[in-house]
C-alpha cells in the first residue's frame, strides 16, 4: 500500500508541476498578439494577404523558408533548408542574422518569454 501511495503521490506532484510551469494559450496569444504589432509593419497574416516588407505569414508553420510566391527573399533564406516550427522559429527570431547568415530581417525578439508568446499567436493566426 505504501508503494501505491507513494507512487500516486509522485505522479500528482509531477502533474501539478507540469501544470504549473505551462502558461495559458490563451495567455500567451494574447501577449503574442501584442509583441507582433512589432511585426504588422512588414508582414500580413491573413490567408491570401499581400507580402510586405516581409513575406506573408499565413501557413507559416510547417512550410519552407523562402517560398512564398511573389516574395523576394534573400539568397541566403532561400539557400537555408528550414522548415518552420517552434524550434526553428524560435531559433530565428531569437537572432536572425546569427540562425540564416545574410537574412534581410533586421529585428529579434531577445526575451524568451516574448517570442514563446509570438510564437504560440502566429501558429494559432496563421493556420490555414
Amino acid at each position: 500500500m505504501k508503494f501505491l501511495y507513494g507512487s500516486a503521490t509522485a505522479i500528482a506532484a509531477i502533474a501539478a508541476m507540469v501544470c504549473a510551469a505551462a502558461p495559458s494559450t490563451a495567455q500567451d496569444q494574447s501577449a503574442g498578439a501584442k509583441t507582433f504589432v512589432m511585426c504588422k509593419g512588414c508582414h500580413t497574416i491573413d490567408k491570401g494577404g499581400r507580402n510586405g516588407i516581409g513575406p506573408n505569414l499565413s501557413g507559416l508553420f510547417g512550410r519552407a523558408a523562402g517560398s512564398v510566391a511573389g516574395y523576394n527573399y534573400s539568397p541566403a533564406m532561400k539557400k537555408s533548408a528550414i522548415r518552420w516550427d517552434d524550434k526553428s522559429l524560435d531559433e530565428f527570431l531569437a537572432a536572425p542574422t546569427k540562425k540564416v547568415p545574410g537574412t534581410r530581417m533586421p529585428i529579434s525578439v531577445a526575451d524568451p518569454a516574448k517570442r514563446a508568446a509570438l510564437i504560440a499567436y502566429l501558429k494559432s493566426a496563421t493556420a490555414n
